[in-house]
């Protein structure tokens, strides 16, 4: 599959999980990625991944709450490639709790870095891309329904399905996409380790229609398309990967 030959994005919190795993198939379908990750080797090993494979990556170091390291990432990526086609703004973060046992601190770092950073990750992502260009952030099925016990990630998921509802409105006319993908509870690194010793994945597979939780590349392959010509009249959409969940 080489349908996206000669184009070039980036992924945001691609050192593991879902971003690695979006990172990889546009490489394999003929991309060139900016690998983006706050972790610099987590970066380097996506990278080295995709090398491996025969494709074209950079690995860069990035903060998407700090705007200044958000702006440097994005045009060091274009200036690589001669210019932006995609973006998957997947980095994120998450503290659990009820909402009058959290601090503001707690509660505005987490909007800090999945709201703002979205934010901002697409104020310098969007005139980079042209017509045809697409934009997806990952949202979560977070950011359609509540989740108990996290009320500054389903608040901050909810933004960023609003966010790219507008931006997709505003930016149709340039023939620009911006979509999100709404994950259901998905097998990455970080899920499998906060779930450890506890009963989470059982009882997420048991209210889940397929009876399995999902897989990183099973979400990454729906970001791909978003960014992909199949899904040129598709924009301003919240796609829920959840095998068969809606509450």
């Amino acid at each position: 599959m080489t349908e996206l030959a000669g184009k070039s994005g980036l992924v945001t919190g691609a050192g593991s999980g879902i971003g690695r795993a979006a990172a990889l198939e546009f490489a394999r379908r003929g991309a060139s990625v900016g690998v983006l990750d706050r972790d610099a080797r987590a970066a380097t090993e996506t990278a080295a991944l995709i090398a491996g494979e025969g494709g074209t990556a950079e690995a860069i170091t990035a903060d998407i709450a700090e705007e200044d390291s958000v702006r440097a990432a994005v045009e060091r990526t274009a200036a690589a490639y001669g210019g932006l086609d995609f973006a998957v703004n997947n980095a994120g973060t998450s503290v659990r709790g009820r909402l009058d046992e959290m601090t503001a601190g707690e509660f505005e770092r987490v909007l800090r870095v999945n709201l703002t950073g979205t934010f901002l990750c697409m104020k310098y992502e969007l005139p980079l891309l042209g017509a045809g260009g697409a934009i997806v952030n990952l949202a979560s099925n977070g950011g359609l329904y509540a989740i108990p016990d996290a009320p500054a990630y389903v608040a901050s998921k909810h933004g960023i399905v609003g966010l790219t509802k507008v931006a997709a409105v505003d930016y149709a006319p340039q023939g620009v996409r911006v979509n999100a993908v709404c994950p259901g509870p998905t097998h990455t690194p970080g899920f499998d380790t906060w779930a450890a010793g506890t009963d989470t994945i059982a009882m997420q597979e048991a209210i889940t229609p397929f009876g399995r939780l999902g897989t990183s590349e099973e979400v990454a392959a729906a970001a791909v398309w978003l960014c992909s010509p199949q899904s040129s009249y598709v924009t301003g959409i919240a796609l829920s990967v959840d095998g068969g969940r809606r509450a």
